[in-house]
């Protein structure tokens, strides 16, 4: 089969774990509402575990590590500014600029992994199989909670699947650029992985991390309600960077 074809059999796979949060619908308004602080919280923690146990990690081993370090800052220093710019600009409906920031954070993310797995399948078929599969196991913890921060955001929960979706397709771009650019893609790569990884911490530190104190007010219950989901997203993507590797 020819590569290409490989690479939109996984990339669209990829691309429709965007939809998760569809078991939403099934859900009542109340118990949802509980949930999303959770989510949020979960959300958190895998960005943070995401930037610092993948992101960083893979690209300190491809550039330099003062280079990742300072294309890290540059998108945390890029995503400050997007901010701002939604802050200013924003709309009375707009209450959480931060959805924004996550679902520009994600669509950068997820072309990395169209990328990465354009890059294996010319490698080997049975590579980009297994490298298909890491990524989508390595996806759903993050859109799940991704989903969360959406509709906390204050986005109904049908625009709240298709943004997610179409920040999940962005993978689909990813994997035909890197079909069509084989020999550059790593190149390209080599720039977004620590770029997106910057962008995630900024995200997670400034945003969501912040949200999660102002809705403790000050309860213990509530606090170990926040740290438990926080925590285990943190050491999800710490194990499944241990399982992939």
């Amino acid at each position: 089969m020819n590569a290409l074809i490989w690479i939109l059999i996984a990339t669209i796979a990829n691309s429709l774990v965007g939809f998760i949060g569809v078991i939403s619908l099934w859900l009542s308004d109340r118990i949802m509402n509980k949930l999303l602080v959770l989510l949020m919280a979960f959300s958190a923690g895998t960005l943070l575990g995401g930037a610092f146990f993948h992101l960083l990690a893979e690209a300190v081993e491809k550039v330099e590590p003062l280079t990742a370090m300072a294309y890290a800052l540059i998108g945390f220093i890029l995503f400050f500014f997007i901010e701002g710019y939604f802050h200013w600009h924003r709309c009375e409906h707009c209450e959480h600029p931060f959805t924004y920031l996550m679902l520009i954070g994600d669509g950068i993310h997820n072309m990395i992994d169209g990328l990465v797995i354009a890059g294996s399948f010319f490698i080997d078929i049975k590579l980009g199989i297994m490298t298909s599969i890491m990524i989508i196991a390595h996806e759903v913890p993050q859109e799940m909670g991704l989903f969360g921060v959406l509709l906390y955001g204050k986005q109904k929960k049908p625009k709240a699947l298709l943004y997610s979706f179409l920040a999940q397709s962005t993978c689909i771009i990813g994997g035909v650029i890197g079909y069509f650019l084989s020999a550059r893609a790593e190149v390209f790569s080599h720039f977004l992985i620590p770029f997106a990884a910057g962008g995630f911490i900024y995200i997670a530190a400034s945003d969501l991390i912040p949200e999660m104190h102002r809705l403790h007010e000050g309860k213990i219950s509530r606090a170990l309600m926040s740290i438990v989901p926080f925590l285990v997203g943190i050491i999800m993507m710490y194990l499944l960077k241990i399982f992939f590797e």
